[in-house]
């Protein structure tokens, strides 16, 4: 009794964690939405409830901006650092929700199960750029990881998109397998479980060349690369991206890549800074080898999932750069590239999506003539491939600038060599979607050909005459006709609104910069532990 009595409850920080409660409150609201017979609850109403509980997110973020602390005892870390996490996370999932309107997935799955899901997963990511202590970044990547799994594979009728499910669930798994090793050999070698801890640790004993402390950032560091698609750790990505339904890849392409980066920059650059001797060459070799096998195995793909997949390889190598630096310059690259590349990505992702559902397949060809047919698609994915390729004038070339200079003061001026290579290499290929977009439509009957040769299988609502044979003898049910291939259907009005807005952000951050950039010195100098 008298030790019951003793017991104290931690103090909780209601304010510091609203944002992550309103992602796990939007989960739970949306789920049970769900469930009610009305088709308006289930195909609207469950939507924009899942856009209003990350607006929320977002909004509690930015009124959580200028606070600084710990909450839960220490083991989440409240700093403009993890608030940025929550903001680039939250404008990823509002973006996949609208690419989400009307798509096969929600359907397959249910409306409520599949927006659950996805702010759950998005709660996860929250934790995860927050945590500052071992076992609060497990939980968050296993939270964020396994919703994800499961969303790749809603799509239940298309061979595809199990297999992807699967194959993420495995590599996954391993991933996160390995990641837990190496927690578990730093904790033996320092006996601590939070970053500030380790940090002292690391210093005080002199443990930056011991074996089981280096064992287990080597572990990390592969941990970290399977979950941020780094070279020669990607070999998952092209597959689930081609295979997850698109709005999910979207989702994937982005929050996820938020939420690995900035958990890199905490750890590596807080807790593990005594060990960059160690670490930063390493670090550096995977990010040159992400830039080249990214971006060279970018250049044959006739899908353009698969070359965004390749893509996201390469700009995770450009991201890594940042971190590799371990100084505050490196970590405010970083985090502006990160937020760019939500931007520029979600804009490519989206004129997918409505391309998918035009014609029923994701090849490069899907998009001939597609700047005549629809000029604000074409602009926007115009506008996303130039900024991922960094040409002037849009942001992705400021975030490549910030990058190089990042690396150059941080005497890795080979690496920012080796940035300037690979984004040449990339024009090939970012340059041929852009001549698609603007070249002539294909005649009728080449597209029809192509179309053809794509697995899509129609669902169990069609009747079984609407799936066209073959002329060439191809069995009839191997053949989507034009009702399999709109199966999804619907207004192409929510992928319209995210390709316009986020090509607009992709002009309006490339010219004037200077308000994103001054809101991410904020957030660097906030990280305590960065090497000046």
């Amino acid at each position: 009794m008298i030790a019951l009595a003793a017991a104290k409850a931690p103090d909780i920080d209601w304010a510091g964690i609203s944002s992550l409660l309103a992602l796990f409150a939007g989960a739970v609201v949306v789920l049970m939405v769900g469930l009610l017979r009305a088709r308006f609850a289930r195909q609207t109403l469950v939507p924009a409830l899942s856009i209003v509980a990350f607006a929320a997110s977002i909004g509690l973020a930015i009124w959580q901006w200028d606070e600084q602390g710990s909450l839960m005892s220490g083991a989440l870390a409240l700093d403009p650092l993890a608030m940025i996490g929550v903001i680039g996370v939250g404008v990823a999932g509002i973006a996949a929700v609208l690419l989400s309107i009307g798509a096969t997935a929600p359907r397959e799955a249910a409306h409520g199960e599949y927006h659950a899901m996805m702010l759950v997963s998005a709660a996860g990511m929250a934790m995860f750029v927050g945590g500052q202590n071992l076992i609060t970044t497990f939980l968050g990547l296993e939270l964020l990881s396994i919703p994800l799994y499961v969303l790749a594979a809603t799509e239940l009728h298309r061979r595809r998109s199990l297999e992807s499910g699967m194959k993420y669930l495995i590599v996954g798994s391993v991933g996160s397998a390995t990641l837990l090793y190496g927690f578990a050999l730093i904790f033996g070698a320092t006996g601590e479980l939070d970053y500030g801890a380790i940090a002292r640790e690391v210093g005080e004993q002199g443990l930056a060349n011991d074996v089981l402390m280096l064992g287990g950032v080597a572990m990390i560091v592969v941990g970290f690369a399977f979950k941020a698609s780094v070279a020669p750790f990607h070999q998952w990505t092209p597959d689930v991206y081609e295979g997850a339904p698109t709005p999910v890849t979207a989702f994937m392409a982005t929050a996820t890549k938020v939420a690995a980066l900035i958990a890199f920059i905490r750890l590596f650059d807080v807790a593990l800074i005594g060990t960059s001797d160690a670490w930063g060459p390493a670090l550096a070799t995977l990010a040159a080898i992400a830039m080249i096998v990214g971006n060279v195995g970018a250049l044959g793909q006739s899908s353009l999932k698969r070359l965004l997949a390749f893509s996201s390889v390469a700009q995770a190598g450009y991201m890594l750069v940042g971190v590799v630096v371990a100084t505050q310059l490196g970590a405010q690259a970083t985090v502006f590239y990160v937020l760019t590349y939500v931007v520029m990505t979600a804009a490519a992702f989206a004129v997918v999506e409505a391309a998918e559902r035009e014609t029923g397949h994701d090849g490069v060809e899907a998009l001939a003539g597609l700047g005549r047919r629809k000029p604000l698609h074409g602009v926007a994915l115009t506008l996303a491939m130039l900024g991922l390729a960094g040409v002037p004038a849009t942001v992705g070339f400021v975030a490549k600038l910030r990058i190089v200079q990042a690396a150059v003061d941080g005497d890795y001026t080979w690496l920012a060599i080796v940035l300037v290579v690979g984004s040449m290499i990339s024009f090939v290929y970012y340059l041929r979607v852009v001549a698609q977009v603007w070249a002539d439509e294909a005649p009728a009957g080449e597209a029809v050909v192509r179309t053809q040769t794509v697995e899509v299988e129609a669902p169990e609502t069609l009747p079984t005459s609407t799936v066209a044979a073959d002329p060439k003898g191809t069995p009839a049910a191997a053949v989507p006709s034009a009702a399999a291939l709109a199966v999804a259907g619907g207004s192409q009005l929510p992928m319209t609104i995210v390709a316009v807005v986020a090509g607009a952000a992709i002009v309006v951050l490339g010219v004037v910069p200077g308000p994103l950039m001054t809101v991410v010195e904020d957030v660097a100098r906030a990280v305590s532990g960065l090497v000046a």
